[in-house]
């Protein structure tokens, strides 16, 4: 599966780069009097994107269909770099915001599809550590983007910045054109039986059966989304969607807005933009540590504890520390921070069946990012009002909300399971990632 986890790494990089992008030259951008920027409009700006990749996540799947996973992979890279360059040419915030909304549509349908992807070709059980080396690569983008921001912003402004989040289309779209295979279940659900075993084989799968194939149309669409909330998960499904709200809320308002609050706190700009590539490089650590933990112990746990110990950083943020302790606190809470959220997608493989992974996982990132819309608007609003002190309470809370949520997963499928007059074998949805959270 290496090659299909390279290429989806490489793609899910240039995803982290683009969103942390405006989070890195975000003070360069308000000290832009002919901008016009305001850290009202950069929120609002801010929930642009997030929320055009909450309709790209949610419509991903029905282009599916149409196009296949490669080519929407394909799609999705072109359409966030095409929006990095109208941001890199922007005269004025309402054409900067729309850039940033076109980014957000390839940004939504790009993650769940590499999630999907590399769920599929990764050798059993490895599924919780594989979705960890997956989302490393989002945080090396984020620590890209912020290296840019400290070296090429303050001496070549903060459109150059933009300028390098095209590369993606130059880089990455010829390499996925050529050596990324297609899915075998999205072959066979398109009636190319042939070509799907052809992959399966190449790549050491077991043959796609058509229970594990995605259901394609939409009538197929609204048979995946109606059994999402079938007897075993129908109390599971809204916790998973809860606990993906926080998670998003705190990753896309720390990678938004974590300089400019470090900023307004008291350090210095140099500084404060260099907090997010510290907390990046705790995330990368992180996933490291989570895939691996959560496949011993399952990924329902880990994500729980993660979001605990995220609220407790995002507490001691709030205090002014000095500059070294702080550090070591931004680090401490990226290793949990961003990978509480991944092991919520982890722990979609526990709940749901081959057939519904794909639009579980759409359905849990696509409804998590109001989350990622309702993060960055509403610290843009405390930020406004003078309140940005209240922004690590409000990433506390949220951390608190996706603990509970998450750990009650287990308990919700229990329910679910003595709702149901007939229970049958649930094994095929346990297999993978922490059959022990079930």
């Amino acid at each position: 599966m290496f090659p299909v986890l390279a290429l989806c790494w490489l793609a899910v990089f240039f995803d982290g780069m683009d969103v942390n992008i405006y989070g890195a030259v975000m003070p360069h951008m308000i000290d832009d009097s002919g901008l016009g920027l305001t850290p009202a409009t950069a929120g609002t700006i801010g929930s642009w994107t997030t929320f055009g990749m909450l309709i790209g996540a949610l419509t991903a799947g029905n282009l599916t269909d149409w196009l296949g996973r490669r080519m929407m992979l394909v799609a999705s890279v072109t359409l966030f770099s095409l929006g990095s360059g109208i941001c890199a040419v922007a005269g004025g915030v309402g054409i900067f915001g729309a850039g940033r909304f076109v980014a957000g549509l390839g940004l939504g349908g790009l993650m769940p599809l590499c999630l999907a992807m590399v769920m599929e070709f990764a050798p059993p059980r490895r599924a919780a550590l594989t979705t960890g080396l997956l989302m490393t690569s989002y945080h090396f983008g984020g620590m890209a983007a912020t290296g840019l921001g400290l070296t090429v912003a303050p001496d070549a402004g903060w459109r150059w910045v933009f300028w390098a989040g095209v590369l993606p289309a130059v880089i990455a779209v010829p390499l996925l054109l050529k050596l990324l295979p297609e899915s075998p279940g999205v072959l066979l659900a398109r009636g190319c039986t042939g070509e799907a075993y052809a992959v399966a084989d190449r790549y050491g799968l077991p043959r796609p059966s058509p229970v594990a194939a995605p259901a394609a149309g939409a009538k197929g669409r609204l048979a995946a989304v109606r059994a999402l909330f079938d007897q075993d998960s129908r109390w599971a499904t809204p916790l998973l969607w809860l606990a993906s709200f926080s998670g998003l809320l705190l990753v896309y308002g720390v990678s938004t807005w974590l300089p400019q609050m470090m900023r307004a706190s008291g350090y210095g700009l140099t500084s404060s933009v260099s907090f997010l590539m510290v907390i990046n490089a705790g995330g990368i650590v992180g996933l490291l540590i989570a895939g691996r933990t959560a496949d011993r112990f399952g990924a329902v746990r880990v994500s729980a504890v993660w979001f605990v110990l995220t609220a407790v950083g995002a507490l001691l943020l709030k205090s002014h520390l000095p500059l070294g302790a702080t550090y070591v606190v931004v680090a401490v809470t990226g290793v949990f921070l961003f990978s509480a959220q991944v092991m919520v997608y982890a722990a979609t493989n526990t709940v749901y069946r081959d057939s519904e992974r794909a639009a579980g996982l759409g359905w849990v990132t696509g409804v998590g990012r109001t989350g990622a819309v309702i993060g960055p608007w509403l610290i843009g609003a405390l930020a406004n009002s003078g309140n940005q002190s209240w922004g690590f309470t409000t990433f506390a809370l949220a951390g608190l909300l996706g603990a509970l949520a998450i750990a009650l997963v287990p308990l919700a499928r229990r329910i679910g399971r003595s709702d149901s007059p007939a229970p049958a074998s649930v094994a095929t949805a346990s297999v993978g990632v922490g059959t022990s959270d079930s």
